[in-house]
This record gives C-alpha cells, sequence and structure tokens, in this order.
C-alpha cells in the first residue's frame, strides 16, 4: 500500500502543478478581455478581432478542463455536504469509491475514447477557425482528451487514498493541496 500511496501523492503533485499553473489563464483572460474593450473603443471595430474573444475562451476552457483533476484532488467537487458530514469517514468512503468506480472513471474514460479521434482529425488537419481572424482549433480539442486523461488518473489516486483509509492507513493529507489552508504567496 505504501508504494500505491506514493503513486497516489505524485499524481497529486502533478494535478496540483497543472491546475495551479492554469489557474493563472483566469488573470490572463481578464487582461485580453480588458485589453480587446479598450482598443475596440478607442480605434474602433477595426481593432476587433475574433482572434480577441476566441483566445478568451480558449484560455477560460483550458482553466476549466485543466484544473479539475486539481479540484477533485483538493477534494473541492460538488457533493451533498449536508448530507456527506452526517456520515461516518467510513460510509463517506464507501460512497466516494462506488461514485468514482461506478460514475466517474466510466464517464471519464468513455469521454478519453471518443474525444482522441476528434483531437487527432483536428491536429492532422491543422483546423482552424471558421470565424474570419480566428486562431487554430486543434490546440482546444487536444486539450479535450488530455484532461479527461487527467482526470481519469486523478480519480486513481483519490482510489487509492479512499481505499487506504478504510484499511485505517493515513493517506496523504488533502489539506496539503487545499488552496484555502494556504497563504496566499503559497498559491
Amino acid at each position: 500500500m505504501d508504494f500505491l500511496l506514493r503513486i497516489s501523492r505524485a499524481i497529486d503533485a502533478a494535478t496540483t502543478a497543472v491546475g495551479r499553473s492554469v489557474a493563472w489563464l483566469i488573470l490572463v483572460v481578464s487582461v485580453v478581455a480588458v485589453a480587446h474593450a479598450v482598443l475596440s473603443k478607442l480605434l474602433g471595430a477595426g481593432a476587433s478581432s475574433n482572434a480577441w474573444v476566441e483566445t478568451q475562451w480558449l484560455m477560460f476552457s483550458a482553466v476549466f478542463l485543466l484544473a479539475a483533476p486539481w479540484t477533485l484532488s483538493s477534494n473541492e467537487h460538488i457533493r451533498i455536504d449536508i448530507v456527506n458530514q452526517r456520515l461516518s469517514r467510513r460510509a463517506r468512503d464507501w460512497i466516494d469509491i462506488a461514485g468514482t468506480v461506478l460514475f466517474l472513471m466510466p464517464v471519464a474514460f468513455v469521454l478519453l475514447w471518443t474525444s482522441l479521434p476528434f483531437a487527432l482529425t483536428s491536429l492532422a488537419q491543422r483546423e482552424g477557425s471558421s470565424n474570419a481572424g480566428g486562431l487554430p482549433q486543434w490546440p482546444l480539442k487536444m486539450l479535450i482528451p488530455l484532461a479527461f486523461a487527467l482526470l481519469l488518473v486523478q480519480a486513481v489516486s483519490e482510489l487509492i487514498k479512499k481505499v487506504a483509509s478504510l484499511r485505517g492507513i493515513p493517506a496523504p493529507d488533502v489539506s496539503a493541496t487545499d488552496v484555502r489552508s494556504k497563504s496566499p504567496h503559497d498559491i
């Protein structure tokens, strides 16, 4: 079990690094949105380009897709806390295991499996935007299978931690990757 917990810690560290990195894109998206608005106002419609808008949704999509595994590892995903809090640690672990095995992993696998050919075709064709002055579309489409692969790997890490918890073995501390437990300078 120690070996599996080391693997789990490595997975958690990787998804945390990816999540924290892409989270900074929210700031970049804001700067791009403001710059686009200011330039459009100052220079008129000639300064407006589909590339500005597509840059914003590409970066936001990257944050949404690539931060999901970090959210899971930080235990910040959506759950019904009012019910969850009333259950024993053991019951919560079993519910998490069942949810991971029956729902999360199959959905992540199907989305990975079905998005991969879609993304590879887009890459092979060097697919571009259908909008004039737009950006290439293949980088965004490549993020989809990457994100679901990371989510699937993070699901394995969560399973390892829950099984360890059921066996009475302390699993990696979730608070170590929890944003709220860190000072702003640590993030």
